[in-house]
């Protein structure tokens, strides 16, 4: 009799480490989402704060391209206005649009392509683009793997039991999925 009653409560402390190994587990996991983000949104703060620097140089070269700049400023301010990765994403496409359109604009001027200050202003951008890259891309990794974990057995029960949701990815905007094509 002795013996049933510590084997069972042998089993009910491992059955025990094993919640709170995987509870502390998906705790961890859903700490690193959280940090993943505030590394996107550190990126997105930097590139936003380029912008109105962006713009007011080629302000001064283009000043009838006026609705070029108006968009870039509407998608930076609706992309700081974003509050999840779904919303955030599309804000951020609009953003690499509009930004797309400024500098097929700044073609068409060769004192501004010859700026220092704007040649300056673009390499920033550059670079931030790409920290922006890696973060969406480090960001989207810790979802997969999170949301992974909080599917499979046994770690799905503890997910259920103490309401561990699924996170949303970071996607590419649609147009990003298809090959641009080049003509001359």
């Amino acid at each position: 009799m002795i013996v049933v009653v510590i084997v069972l409560i042998v089993l009910l402390v491992v059955l025990g480490l094993l919640v709170v190994s995987v509870y502390n587990g998906l705790v961890s996991m859903r700490n690193r989402i959280d940090n993943a983000w505030s590394q996107i949104e550190v990126q997105l703060k930097r590139r936003y704060d380029l912008i109105p620097n962006l713009v007011e140089t080629v302000k001064g070269y283009a000043s009838h391209e006026r609705e070029t700049l108006e968009a870039v400023i509407q998608a930076r301010n609706t992309a700081q206005a974003a509050d999840n990765p779904a919303d955030q994403a599309q804000a951020e496409n609009m953003i690499t649009g509009a930004l797309r359109q400024l500098f097929a604009v700044s073609e068409a001027y060769p004192d501004l392509k010859a700026n220092q200050n704007f040649l300056n202003l673009q390499e920033e951008l550059t670079a931030t683009e790409d920290k922006i890259a890696y973060a969406r891309q480090f960001f989207n990794d810790q979802v997969r793997a999170y949301n992974t974990k909080i599917q499979q057995f046994p770690s799905l029960f503890i997910a259920n039991a103490f309401h561990f949701e699924a996170r949303e990815f970071f996607e590419a905007e649609e147009g990003a999925r298809t090959v641009p094509t080049v003509e001359f």
